[in-house]
Protein backbone atom coordinates (compact mmCIF):
# COMPACT_ATOMS: atom_id res chain seq x y z
CA UNK A 1 0.00 0.00 0.00
CA UNK A 2 1.33 3.46 -0.93
CA UNK A 3 2.05 5.72 2.05
CA UNK A 4 -0.20 8.80 2.41
CA UNK A 5 1.41 12.23 2.60
CA UNK A 6 1.09 14.03 5.89
CA UNK A 7 0.34 17.77 6.13
CA UNK A 8 3.94 18.39 7.11
CA UNK A 9 5.08 16.67 3.93
CA UNK A 10 3.16 19.13 1.75
CA UNK A 11 4.92 22.08 3.39
CA UNK A 12 8.38 20.85 2.40
CA UNK A 13 10.13 22.67 -0.41
CA UNK A 14 10.27 20.94 -3.77
CA UNK A 15 14.07 20.67 -3.49
CA UNK A 16 13.66 18.41 -0.48
CA UNK A 17 11.81 15.87 -2.64
CA UNK A 18 14.64 15.58 -5.18
CA UNK A 19 16.41 12.24 -4.90
CA UNK A 20 20.20 12.24 -4.46
CA UNK A 21 22.01 11.83 -7.75
CA UNK A 22 23.23 8.35 -6.81
CA UNK A 23 19.70 6.98 -6.27
CA UNK A 24 17.32 6.10 -9.07
CA UNK A 25 13.73 4.82 -8.72
CA UNK A 26 13.20 1.38 -10.27
CA UNK A 27 10.00 0.41 -12.13
CA UNK A 28 7.74 -2.60 -11.74
CA UNK A 29 9.08 -5.40 -13.88
CA UNK A 30 7.95 -8.90 -14.79
CA UNK A 31 10.44 -11.67 -15.52
CA UNK A 32 9.64 -15.03 -17.09
CA UNK A 33 12.03 -17.65 -15.72
CA UNK A 34 14.05 -19.52 -18.35
CA UNK A 35 16.23 -22.65 -18.17
CA UNK A 36 19.32 -20.76 -17.03
CA UNK A 37 17.51 -19.04 -14.17
CA UNK A 38 15.53 -22.05 -12.95
CA UNK A 39 16.53 -23.88 -9.81
CA UNK A 40 17.81 -20.97 -7.73
CA UNK A 41 16.10 -19.55 -4.67
CA UNK A 42 13.93 -16.49 -5.19
CA UNK A 43 15.95 -14.44 -2.66
CA UNK A 44 19.22 -15.17 -4.49
CA UNK A 45 17.56 -14.41 -7.82
CA UNK A 46 16.39 -11.02 -6.55
CA UNK A 47 19.71 -10.08 -4.96
CA UNK A 48 21.47 -10.77 -8.25
CA UNK A 49 19.04 -8.48 -10.11
CA UNK A 50 18.72 -5.73 -7.50
CA UNK A 51 22.36 -4.73 -7.20
CA UNK A 52 22.82 -2.07 -4.54
CA UNK A 53 19.67 -2.99 -2.60
CA UNK A 54 20.41 -4.12 0.99
CA UNK A 55 19.74 -7.79 1.67
CA UNK A 56 17.32 -6.80 4.46
CA UNK A 57 15.26 -4.80 1.94
CA UNK A 58 15.05 -7.78 -0.41
CA UNK A 59 13.72 -10.01 2.37
CA UNK A 60 11.33 -7.25 3.43
CA UNK A 61 9.66 -6.95 0.01
CA UNK A 62 9.31 -10.74 -0.14
CA UNK A 63 7.78 -10.88 3.35
CA UNK A 64 5.32 -8.07 2.53
CA UNK A 65 4.13 -9.90 -0.57
CA UNK A 66 5.40 -7.22 -2.95
CA UNK A 67 7.29 -9.91 -4.85
CA UNK A 68 4.86 -12.23 -6.60
CA UNK A 69 5.42 -15.54 -8.36
CA UNK A 70 2.62 -16.40 -10.77
CA UNK A 71 0.57 -13.66 -9.08
CA UNK A 72 0.89 -15.30 -5.66
CA UNK A 73 2.94 -14.58 -2.55
CA UNK A 74 6.17 -16.49 -2.06
CA UNK A 75 8.82 -17.31 0.53
CA UNK A 76 12.58 -16.57 0.36
CA UNK A 77 13.52 -20.25 -0.03
CA UNK A 78 11.15 -20.89 -2.96
CA UNK A 79 13.07 -22.37 -5.91
CA UNK A 80 11.97 -20.78 -9.14
CA UNK A 81 10.96 -22.97 -12.10
CA UNK A 82 10.92 -22.57 -15.86
CA UNK A 83 7.87 -20.55 -16.88
CA UNK A 84 7.35 -18.82 -13.52
CA UNK A 85 6.36 -15.18 -13.85
CA UNK A 86 8.06 -13.05 -11.20
CA UNK A 87 6.79 -9.59 -10.32
CA UNK A 88 9.56 -7.35 -9.02
CA UNK A 89 8.18 -4.23 -7.26
CA UNK A 90 9.55 -0.67 -7.48
CA UNK A 91 12.73 -0.51 -5.41
CA UNK A 92 15.10 2.39 -5.10
CA UNK A 93 18.46 1.08 -6.23
CA UNK A 94 21.80 2.71 -5.63
CA UNK A 95 23.16 3.63 -9.02
CA UNK A 96 26.53 2.06 -9.75
CA UNK A 97 29.53 4.27 -10.22
CA UNK A 98 30.63 4.48 -13.81
CA UNK A 99 32.98 1.62 -14.65
CA UNK A 100 36.06 2.72 -16.59
CA UNK A 101 36.28 1.47 -20.15
CA UNK A 102 38.96 -1.06 -21.09
CA UNK A 103 41.74 0.17 -23.32
CA UNK A 104 41.82 -0.82 -26.97
CA UNK A 105 45.02 -2.73 -26.25
CA UNK A 106 43.33 -4.85 -23.57
CA UNK A 107 40.27 -5.43 -25.74
CA UNK A 108 42.37 -6.67 -28.66
CA UNK A 109 44.50 -8.80 -26.31
CA UNK A 110 41.46 -10.57 -24.84
CA UNK A 111 39.85 -11.04 -28.25
CA UNK A 112 43.02 -12.84 -29.31
CA UNK A 113 43.15 -14.85 -26.08
CA UNK A 114 40.02 -16.95 -26.63
CA UNK A 115 41.05 -20.60 -26.44
CA UNK A 116 37.60 -22.21 -26.63
CA UNK A 117 34.03 -21.02 -27.07
CA UNK A 118 30.59 -22.51 -27.58
CA UNK A 119 27.08 -21.29 -26.75
CA UNK A 120 27.55 -21.85 -23.02
CA UNK A 121 31.26 -21.55 -22.25
CA UNK A 122 34.22 -19.29 -22.87
CA UNK A 123 37.82 -20.23 -22.01
CA UNK A 124 40.33 -17.39 -22.00
CA UNK A 125 44.12 -17.41 -21.77
CA UNK A 126 44.21 -14.81 -19.00
CA UNK A 127 47.07 -12.32 -19.33
CA UNK A 128 49.32 -11.90 -16.27
CA UNK A 129 48.66 -8.85 -14.11
CA UNK A 130 44.92 -8.81 -14.86
CA UNK A 131 42.67 -9.48 -11.85
CA UNK A 132 39.74 -11.76 -12.60
CA UNK A 133 37.29 -9.23 -11.12
CA UNK A 134 37.26 -5.67 -9.77
CA UNK A 135 37.52 -4.79 -6.10
CA UNK A 136 40.24 -4.14 -3.51
CA UNK A 137 41.61 -1.23 -5.50
CA UNK A 138 41.01 -2.87 -8.90
CA UNK A 139 38.32 -1.00 -10.84
CA UNK A 140 38.30 -3.19 -13.94
CA UNK A 141 38.97 -6.92 -13.95
CA UNK A 142 38.65 -9.66 -16.55
CA UNK A 143 34.93 -10.28 -16.05
CA UNK A 144 34.01 -6.56 -16.14
CA UNK A 145 36.10 -6.11 -19.29
CA UNK A 146 34.43 -9.05 -21.03
CA UNK A 147 30.98 -7.73 -20.14
CA UNK A 148 31.84 -4.41 -21.74
CA UNK A 149 33.29 -6.13 -24.78
CA UNK A 150 30.10 -8.18 -25.17
CA UNK A 151 27.25 -5.86 -24.17
CA UNK A 152 24.65 -8.15 -25.76
CA UNK A 153 25.67 -11.16 -23.68
CA UNK A 154 22.85 -12.01 -21.27
CA UNK A 155 25.09 -13.86 -18.86
CA UNK A 156 28.84 -13.91 -18.16
CA UNK A 157 30.10 -15.29 -14.84
CA UNK A 158 33.44 -16.61 -13.60
CA UNK A 159 33.38 -20.36 -12.99
CA UNK A 160 36.62 -20.31 -11.00
CA UNK A 161 39.45 -17.89 -10.28
CA UNK A 162 43.15 -17.33 -10.86
CA UNK A 163 45.43 -15.07 -8.87
CA UNK A 164 46.20 -11.75 -10.52
CA UNK A 165 49.80 -12.67 -11.44
CA UNK A 166 48.89 -16.16 -12.68
CA UNK A 167 48.40 -16.50 -16.42
CA UNK A 168 46.56 -19.15 -18.40
CA UNK A 169 43.25 -21.01 -18.74
CA UNK A 170 40.20 -19.60 -17.01
CA UNK A 171 36.55 -20.51 -17.65
CA UNK A 172 33.63 -18.07 -17.96
CA UNK A 173 30.05 -19.32 -18.15
CA UNK A 174 27.74 -17.85 -20.77
CA UNK A 175 24.74 -19.64 -19.27
CA UNK A 176 23.77 -20.28 -15.67
CA UNK A 177 23.21 -23.96 -16.49
CA UNK A 178 26.86 -24.21 -17.60
CA UNK A 179 27.98 -22.46 -14.40
CA UNK A 180 26.08 -25.02 -12.30
CA UNK A 181 27.39 -27.95 -14.36
CA UNK A 182 31.07 -27.00 -14.21
CA UNK A 183 31.07 -25.79 -10.60
CA UNK A 184 29.60 -29.17 -9.66
CA UNK A 185 32.37 -30.82 -11.69
CA UNK A 186 34.96 -28.78 -9.78
CA UNK A 187 33.73 -30.41 -6.60
CA UNK A 188 34.04 -33.90 -8.08
CA UNK A 189 37.15 -35.99 -7.42
CA UNK A 190 36.22 -38.71 -9.91
CA UNK A 191 36.87 -38.98 -13.65
CA UNK A 192 33.88 -36.70 -14.29
CA UNK A 193 35.54 -33.76 -12.51
CA UNK A 194 37.66 -30.97 -13.96
CA UNK A 195 41.39 -31.57 -14.34
CA UNK A 196 43.83 -28.67 -14.05
CA UNK A 197 47.48 -28.62 -15.09
CA UNK A 198 49.86 -25.83 -14.10
CA UNK A 199 53.46 -25.13 -15.08
CA UNK A 200 55.65 -23.58 -12.41
CA UNK A 201 59.32 -22.73 -11.97
CA UNK A 202 60.66 -23.63 -8.53
CA UNK A 203 63.87 -22.85 -6.72
CA UNK A 204 66.50 -25.62 -6.79
CA UNK A 205 66.27 -29.16 -8.12
CA UNK A 206 62.92 -30.82 -7.50
CA UNK A 207 63.43 -34.35 -6.09
CA UNK A 208 62.77 -37.14 -8.62
CA UNK A 209 60.95 -39.14 -5.95
CA UNK A 210 58.47 -36.39 -5.05
CA UNK A 211 55.43 -37.09 -7.20
CA UNK A 212 52.68 -36.28 -4.68
CA UNK A 213 52.31 -33.90 -1.77
CA UNK A 214 49.46 -34.86 0.54
CA UNK A 215 49.45 -32.23 3.28
CA UNK A 216 46.47 -30.46 4.93
CA UNK A 217 46.24 -26.70 4.42
CA UNK A 218 44.93 -24.11 6.87
CA UNK A 219 44.31 -20.38 6.40
CA UNK A 220 45.78 -18.35 9.27
CA UNK A 221 45.89 -14.65 10.08
CA UNK A 222 49.22 -12.95 10.56
CA UNK A 223 50.15 -9.31 11.23
CA UNK A 224 48.07 -6.46 9.76
CA UNK A 225 45.09 -8.73 9.01
CA UNK A 226 47.05 -10.52 6.28
CA UNK A 227 46.03 -14.12 5.64
CA UNK A 228 48.42 -16.86 4.63
CA UNK A 229 48.04 -20.60 4.06
CA UNK A 230 50.16 -23.11 5.94
CA UNK A 231 50.52 -26.86 6.20
CA UNK A 232 48.80 -27.71 9.47
CA UNK A 233 47.22 -30.88 10.91
CA UNK A 234 43.99 -28.94 11.52
CA UNK A 235 43.78 -27.89 7.88
CA UNK A 236 41.65 -29.24 5.05
CA UNK A 237 42.87 -32.33 3.15
CA UNK A 238 44.95 -31.18 0.18
CA UNK A 239 46.67 -33.18 -2.55
CA UNK A 240 48.88 -32.07 -5.44
CA UNK A 241 50.63 -34.27 -8.01
CA UNK A 242 53.98 -33.09 -9.36
CA UNK A 243 56.17 -33.98 -12.34
CA UNK A 244 59.55 -32.61 -13.48
CA UNK A 245 59.49 -31.08 -16.97
CA UNK A 246 63.01 -29.61 -17.17
CA UNK A 247 65.91 -29.05 -14.79
CA UNK A 248 68.10 -25.95 -14.97
CA UNK A 249 71.29 -25.00 -13.16
CA UNK A 250 69.52 -23.49 -10.16
CA UNK A 251 65.81 -24.22 -10.62
CA UNK A 252 63.28 -26.68 -12.05
CA UNK A 253 60.30 -26.36 -14.35
CA UNK A 254 57.57 -28.61 -12.97
CA UNK A 255 54.03 -29.68 -13.78
CA UNK A 256 51.54 -29.43 -10.92
CA UNK A 257 48.11 -31.07 -10.89
CA UNK A 258 46.01 -29.95 -7.92
CA UNK A 259 43.59 -32.76 -7.06
CA UNK A 260 41.92 -30.59 -4.44
CA UNK A 261 41.33 -26.87 -4.93
CA UNK A 262 42.64 -25.04 -1.87
CA UNK A 263 43.81 -21.42 -1.84
CA UNK A 264 47.52 -21.14 -2.82
CA UNK A 265 47.71 -24.94 -2.80
CA UNK A 266 50.51 -25.37 -5.37
CA UNK A 267 52.60 -22.58 -3.86
CA UNK A 268 52.35 -23.86 -0.29
CA UNK A 269 52.87 -27.51 -1.19
CA UNK A 270 55.97 -26.61 -3.22
CA UNK A 271 57.34 -24.64 -0.28
CA UNK A 272 56.55 -27.55 2.04
CA UNK A 273 58.88 -29.72 -0.07
CA UNK A 274 61.56 -27.02 0.18
CA UNK A 275 61.27 -25.64 -3.35
CA UNK A 276 59.23 -22.40 -3.40
CA UNK A 277 57.97 -20.97 -6.67
CA UNK A 278 60.17 -18.40 -8.35
CA UNK A 279 58.69 -14.90 -8.06
CA UNK A 280 56.46 -15.80 -5.11
CA UNK A 281 56.49 -12.75 -2.84
CA UNK A 282 54.33 -14.38 -0.16
CA UNK A 283 55.87 -17.84 0.22
CA UNK A 284 59.13 -17.55 -1.71
CA UNK A 285 62.74 -16.43 -1.28
CA UNK A 286 63.21 -12.67 -1.71
CA UNK A 287 66.93 -12.91 -2.49
CA UNK A 288 66.43 -15.59 -5.15
CA UNK A 289 63.50 -13.67 -6.64
CA UNK A 290 65.66 -10.57 -6.94
CA UNK A 291 68.32 -12.62 -8.72
CA UNK A 292 65.76 -14.05 -11.16
CA UNK A 293 64.49 -10.61 -12.13
CA UNK A 294 67.72 -10.23 -14.10
CA UNK A 295 66.60 -13.03 -16.43
CA UNK A 296 63.10 -11.62 -16.77
CA UNK A 297 61.03 -13.38 -14.08
CA UNK A 298 59.29 -10.33 -12.66
CA UNK A 299 56.19 -12.06 -11.32
CA UNK A 300 55.00 -15.34 -9.89
CA UNK A 301 56.10 -18.08 -12.31
CA UNK A 302 52.80 -19.97 -12.38
CA UNK A 303 50.79 -20.68 -15.51
CA UNK A 304 47.46 -22.51 -15.88
CA UNK A 305 48.55 -24.58 -18.86
CA UNK A 306 45.61 -26.94 -19.36
CA UNK A 307 41.99 -27.59 -18.42
CA UNK A 308 40.10 -30.82 -18.98
CA UNK A 309 36.31 -30.99 -18.56
CA UNK A 310 33.18 -32.72 -19.77
CA UNK A 311 30.55 -30.57 -21.43
CA UNK A 312 26.91 -31.44 -20.59
CA UNK A 313 25.90 -34.74 -22.23
CA UNK A 314 29.41 -35.22 -23.71
CA UNK A 315 31.10 -38.63 -23.55
CA UNK A 316 34.61 -37.36 -24.33
CA UNK A 317 36.57 -34.90 -22.23
CA UNK A 318 37.38 -31.52 -23.79
CA UNK A 319 41.02 -30.51 -23.34
CA UNK A 320 41.99 -26.84 -23.65
CA UNK A 321 45.63 -25.74 -23.53
CA UNK A 322 47.19 -22.31 -23.13
CA UNK A 323 50.72 -21.65 -24.41
CA UNK A 324 53.18 -20.37 -21.82
CA UNK A 325 52.97 -16.60 -21.43
CA UNK A 326 55.57 -14.71 -23.49
CA UNK A 327 57.36 -13.22 -20.48
CA UNK A 328 57.82 -16.62 -18.86
CA UNK A 329 58.84 -18.33 -22.10
CA UNK A 330 61.45 -15.63 -22.75
CA UNK A 331 62.86 -16.06 -19.24
CA UNK A 332 63.24 -19.84 -19.69
CA UNK A 333 65.38 -19.30 -22.79
CA UNK A 334 67.93 -17.46 -20.65
CA UNK A 335 68.31 -20.35 -18.20
CA UNK A 336 70.91 -23.10 -18.54
CA UNK A 337 69.30 -26.55 -18.90
CA UNK A 338 70.97 -29.63 -17.41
Amino acid sequence: MRAMKTPSDSKKSSSEHVLPTNIVPAKVSFVDVDDDQAGQRIDNFLMARLKGVPKSKVYNIIRKGEVRVNKGRTKPDYKISVGDEIRIPPVRVTEKEAVPKPSNTMTVLLENSVLFENDGLLVINKPPGLAVHGGSGVSLGLIETLRQMRPDARYLELIHRLDRDTSGCIMIAKKRSMLRHLQAALREKSFSGITKVYHALVIGHWPQTCKRVDAPLLKVEVADDERVVRVHPDGKPSLTEFKILQCYSNCSLIEARPITGRTHQIRVHARHVGHSLVGDEKYGDDDFNKQMRDVGVKRLFLHAAELGFYLPDATEKTIVKAPLAKDLAAALKKLVPI
